[in-house]
């Protein structure tokens, strides 16, 4: 099977090992969508619509479990707690990583316009 690319924030955790549990690497949702994230967004390809990236935490979140009420509207007359408990069932939240997916970093690009060039300053 060929290597796929995903893009990933710089601050990502290292993905771990299935079974351990989960740390926000994002690994899963960003080489496709869940089955929930395939019934809320329609996207079957690609990185899940829903997962968000927390600069003060580092790490990613399903922003259906943070913001159940904007992915599910009909969640909006149960409480808050009750809907991110129904989301958190149904994405497996809590009972460990479940991707068998191997993450590595990039390759470095020479060519990279963010690498600092010789006689210029990082």
């Amino acid at each position: 099977m060929e290597p796929r690319v995903i893009h990933l924030e710089p601050a990502t955790p290292t993905k771990p090992a299935p079974g351990r549990a989960c740390n926000g690497c994002g690994v899963c949702c960003a080489a496709e969508p869940c089955p929930l994230g395939i019934v809320l967004t329609g996207r079957r390809v690609g990185t899940c619509a829903a997962l968000q990236w927390d600069p003060q935490r580092s790490r990613y979140l399903c922003g259906a479990l943070e913001a159940p009420r904007r992915w599910l509207r009909w969640t909006a007359w149960l409480p808050p707690r009750v809907a991110r408990r129904l989301v958190a069932r149904w994405i497996g939240a809590a009972r460990g990583c479940d991707s068998d997916l191997e993450a590595a970093p990039a390759a470095s690009d020479p060519q990279d316009r963010r690498a600092p060039r010789p006689g210029f300053p990082g």
